[in-house]
């Protein structure tokens, strides 16, 4: 059985866990389209448009 400070550990790591997916979720996708795509657009077009 794990004790009261590991399941408190866990709960925050969880918890950091998501907010960091939270907030990284759409540049990370954003992050891979470019990347991945061909030919690849570059940075100031994309912000600029």
């Amino acid at each position: 059985m794990p004790s009261e400070d590991t399941k408190e550990r866990i709960a925050k790591v969880v918890d950091v866990g998501r907010t960091i997916l939270h907030y990284a979720w759409i540049p990370m996708i954003i992050y891979v389209g470019f990347t991945r795509s061909n030919p690849q657009p570059s940075l100031i077009k994309c912000v600029v448009t």
